[in-house]
């Protein structure tokens, strides 16, 4: 049985994060950039300015919502995950170092795509009954297009409940329990069964954490994940560099392999392996996505809860976030492995997760200090992945079935994180990303329809701002 549902979810799989897919993204990526006259570009300096450089400012949000760069953690602190360390070496491996530059340019036509996503669904979010702001693609489907499309939402909403679980919960804390054991195995011996006490540790004490978390409400998870994410990200990115001064004589050899292996791949890593520049452009593309999230639509289920009075002030933070997650963090991860492993020492066409990653740290610091540094980085990136996704899921329930279900569902989701530790996930890995896929689809046709309205808006925030210079 689990053989067929493999097989099942194997073709499912390759459909929906196949070439359709990608030209689905990238295109709506394009259309989304030109009709809204390149913001990401033309307006960097404004965002930078008023994303980055507000960050330290406090900033009392209204009652039932967070400030803008509290929600903007919240929703980074999703994307910054295992995508970032295992995804992009996993890219790497699987695409050649060509698929970096294929990451790089979905993340740049993906920060429009998530700028679009936020700024609906500021505009068309709505209080719950507790009083909270709640919204994102469910809700712009349902008051953006009108009741007719609401079955579009629920498509979304089903799909993303469903999806929270696998790579939202039992993955990242599974990733945590073996990284931790593997931190571990480098200071003392530890049997089968040592192993699989810890691990069963780890996942109890991730789920004490969740539902703690979750019980003081969107409140309590921004504050946490406000200081989670600059905390991890800061530790992560001052460790790559680090790699990257000390290897600082193969830079030039490392990008000569991702332009060149971009187009043609064959060059940088041989023919034995059968990378092509599909195979580079489809893994780079889906890595980033996975990584960044633009165009799935759970981020501005986050983003909703802002304290904001124009719809576009939190749009640009979804241009931001892109640019943190894949261009300046997922390229730390590319350069470490590039540069730390070496570009003729990766081992091409077999993905071993987070190992080329941490061989890229062992290049500089001690086994022990790599591994360490490895698990610390990994389990907060993957722990504050699992804060969000269970908002993200108890909100799509909340869509679907009320605010007391979605109770019901938080209790639910703590309890599969206790046994997430010890299950083998390999299956658990591949439905949670065929979920992630088919969540794009509504949400990415939501947005498309609703871009004369992200247009309008667009062109009336960058008007005012242009007044007042």
């Amino acid at each position: 049985m689990v053989d067929i549902i493999t097989n099942v979810n194997a073709k499912i799989n390759g459909f929906v994060w196949g070439l359709p897919m990608m030209v689905l993204i990238l295109g709506v990526g394009i259309y989304l950039t030109v009709r809204c006259g390149f913001p990401q570009f033309a307006h960097f300096g404004h965002i930078m300015k008023n994303t980055l450089g507000k960050a330290l400012e406090k900033t009392d949000a209204k009652e039932g919502s967070v400030s803008p760069f509290k929600a903007m953690c919240t929703a980074l602190a999703a994307s910054i995950g295992t995508g970032n360390i295992a995804g992009v070496s996993g890219a790497i491996a699987l695409g050649g170092p060509g698929a970096v530059f294929w990451m790089w340019i979905s993340a740049l036509l993906g920060m429009c795509t998530k700028y679009a996503e936020v700024t609906l669904a500021i505009k068309y979010r709505e209080r719950n009954e507790k009083g909270d702001w709640v919204g994102g693609p469910m809700y712009y489907i349902k008051n953006g297009l009108g009741k007719n499309w609401k079955w579009l939402g629920v498509i979304f909403a089903v799909f993303g409940a469903l999806a929270a679980f696998g790579i939202g919960n039992m993955t990242q804390i599974n990733t945590i329990a073996s990284t931790i054991n593997t931190a571990i195995s480098q200071f003392v011996d530890t049997s089968a069964s040592t192993q699989t006490i810890i691990a069963w540790v780890v996942a109890i004490i991730c789920a004490i954490i969740v539902a703690i978390v979750l019980l003081g409400g969107i409140q309590r998870l921004a504050d946490v994940t406000s200081l989670m994410v600059p905390v991890m990200a800061v530790i992560y990115i001052v460790a790559s560099i680090i790699v990257i001064i000390v290897n600082i004589g193969a830079i030039p050899q490392a990008f000569k392999a991702i332009f060149v292996g971009a187009f043609n791949p064959s060059a940088i890593v041989g023919g034995a392996v059968g990378i092509g520049i599909k195979t580079a452009i489809t893994k780079g593309v889906g890595r980033g996505i996975f990584s960044n999230e633009a165009g799935l639509g759970s981020a501005p289920i986050a983003h909703a809860a802002a304290d904001v009075d124009h719809p576009v002030k939190q749009g640009i933070f979804g241009v931001f976030e892109v640019f943190m997650d894949t261009v300046v963090v997922c390229t730390m991860t590319a350069l470490v492995v590039l540069l730390g492993v070496g570009v003729d020492n990766v081992v091409y066409g077999v993905d071993i997760g987070p190992d080329l990653t941490i061989q890229g740290f062992m290049s500089v610091f001690p086994g022990k200090a790599s591994a360490t540094a490895v698990a610390i980085c990994l389990s907060l990136f993957a722990l504050s992945t699992v804060l969000t996704w269970a908002l993200y899921g108890t909100r799509c329930v909340e869509f679907l079935l009320g605010y007391k279900a979605s109770k019901v569902y938080q209790v639910i989701f703590c309890l599969f994180a206790c046994i997430a530790g010890t299950v083998s996930l390999q299956l658990a890995w591949g439905i949670a990303d065929t979920l992630n896929g088919l969540m794009a689809i509504p949400n990415l046709i939501a947005v498309a329809l609703l871009s004369p309205q992200v247009i309008k808006l667009t062109k009336e925030y960058f008007s005012g701002v242009k007044a007042k210079k």
